[in-house]
């Protein structure tokens, strides 16, 4: 079996993880009886032989003589071929659809691999683990900066925030935050601070000014540029008291939280929790529903796993846990009457439980 990627490593998760070398061009890597080879123009090659994770680093020029052909692809690859003598190769869903078409028609036979093209990324390593980690610091020092500025901030006598002298807008909060976690080496993107009604949608990111009494959901999922792996961190908020009815919707999403993370463990399906979370919320008056057209109550997944990807295999619900695998627990309930709540933590599936990687405190109420 000959296994082949083409892409750029800066975007496909699976060849950062199959090369551990970002690298924004396309490239061509192979696997052929155990050992792995990757292909690079000059502009990379010689970083390449010091850092690539492959057994075999190939200049281009090695493989095609011709300089205008040499950054063909199918070329590339053919020239692979003959080299290592292979017809058939199996590639991933996503491979370039023009390269195959072209292959093929040169004869080389493709075979797609349905699902994922390393399943070993499932299950993380101690390496991958700390990196993950570090990451989630990264998150929480986000995350510690939003709930300084919601301490520092002070409503007008409309209810708005208001710090350092200008209203405290989704926008300037997103911006402060996004700032410390450049500065302790992350890349944040779509970060979420949602307010009010806003909070209600789960991924919406959330704009204008912020409200006292009001639920803020933050949720942050930066990625660190030294390893490319994601953390992930949510936590809702309230800037002086809360209403009675929001109090209480934020203490059903906490209890929810420890209970899920209570029950997981190696074997445990994840899809029967959720569904058991479900049925809790609902026991306890918070019914998933379509009320005036929109969805009401725990209407997203219980979490996902992450890794060079925020969202990658296995989700929550997925199937039976393994040990090694990654997840966040993220349960929330939203009602535009009330407001929204999400909290997440950040785990790894253990034997007989799970290790909560997250430090980030659970504080509601901002004074």
């Amino acid at each position: 079996m000959v296994r082949v990627l083409y892409g750029s490593s800066e975007r496909d998760a699976d060849l950062r993880y199959a090369v551990r070398m970002v690298v924004p061009d396309p490239f061509l890597w192979v696997e052929k009886g155990g050992r792995t080879y990757a292909v690079f123009s000059a502009l990379e090659v010689d970083r390449a032989r010091r850092t690539a994770h492959v057994d075999t680093v190939i200049p281009a020029e090695e493989l095609v003589r011709e300089e205008r052909k040499r950054s063909d692809p199918v070329e590339l690859l053919l020239a692979l071929a003959r080299r290592l003598r292979f017809r058939v190769i199996d590639v991933p869903e996503s491979f370039p659809f023009g390269v195959a078409a072209r292959a093929e028609k040169r004869g080389l036979r493709l075979r797609v691999r349905q699902g994922p093209f390393f399943p070993e990324r499932q299950q993380k390593s101690d390496e991958e683990i700390g990196w993950i980690t570090d990451a989630l610091r990264i998150a929480e020092a986000g995350m510690e900066c939003a709930r300084e500025i919601l301490q520092a901030s002070r409503p007008d006598a409309r209810g708005i925030l208001r710090w350092n002298g200008e209203d405290l807008t989704s926008e300037r909060l997103r911006g402060e935050i996004e700032a410390v976690i450049a500065l302790r080496g992350g890349i944040a993107e779509h970060s979420i601070v949602a307010g009010g009604v806003q909070a209600c949608d789960p991924h919406e990111q959330g704009s204008g000014p912020l409200r006292a009494g009001e639920a803020i959901v933050i949720d942050l999922f930066p990625r660190s540029q030294a390893s490319g792996y994601f953390g992930d961190l949510s936590r809702t908020f309230v800037k002086g008291e809360p209403s009675e009815p929001l109090q209480r919707l934020y203490d059903a999403v906490a209890k929810g939280k420890q209970w899920v993370l209570g029950e997981m463990r190696e074997g445990a399906d994840g899809r029967a929790l959720h569904r058991r979370l479900v049925r809790r919320f609902t026991q306890e008056g918070y019914p998933t529903e379509r009320r005036g057209g929109r969805w009401v109550g725990f209407f997203h997944g219980t979490g996902h796993s992450l890794g060079l990807e925020i969202h990658e295999p296995p989700r929550f619900a997925a199937g039976r846990f393994r040990s090694g695998q990654v997840m966040t627990v993220e349960p929330g309930l939203y009602y535009p009457d009330i407001g929204g709540v999400r909290l997440e933590d950040l785990v790894i599936i253990e034997k007989e439980g799970v290790r909560n990687l997250t430090r980030s405190p659970e504080i509601f109420k901002i004074p």
